[in-house]
């Protein structure tokens, strides 16, 4: 497993849930994420209740700047989605470190592979471990021996 790269000095990454910026979770996918554009916040709010949710902050403010959100059983399998870093803050390898401690947190318990979907950051999720699945335009794992 590669190493988690470390958040940029300022930023800092929680899963309390009640630090969570809904109102802005919901715009950034609803709105700008190919993925979940025209999400309800009815939809995303059900989503988000049913997930273990991973926030991006702003250390100094306390404002959210990035999001990821982890379907799983906690003992077998995980699904990594609703990744996003606010365009304000992209290029500073947030979502890299984001994705790397998405990753950290659910390998000690064992799970035999965490699964996503993506169009575009192949790149990004192939630097933590994940490598394509049939079909290799969209699937990638990562697996737990």
């Amino acid at each position: 497993m590669t190493d988690t790269p470390p958040l940029p000095d300022g930023y800092e990454i929680s899963t309390d849930p009640e630090r969570l910026d809904v109102d802005r979770v919901h715009r950034w996918l609803s709105t700008d994420a190919y993925w979940a554009t025209g999400r309800p916040r009815e939809k995303q709010e059900r989503a988000i209740a049913g997930s273990l949710n991973f926030g991006v902050y702003d250390a100094g403010s306390g404002e959210q700047v990035g999001y990821a959100r982890v379907v799983t059983d906690h003992t077998t399998f995980a699904w990594l989605c609703d990744v996003y870093v606010d365009r304000s803050v992209r290029g500073k390898s947030i979502g890299t470190a984001l994705v790397g401690a998405v990753r950290d947190h659910l390998q000690p318990l064992g799970l035999r592979r965490i699964m996503l979907a993506t169009a575009d950051a192949h790149g990004v999720y192939a630097k933590l471990g994940f490598a394509p699945l049939d079909p290799p335009d969209i699937w990638m794992a990562l697996v737990f021996e």
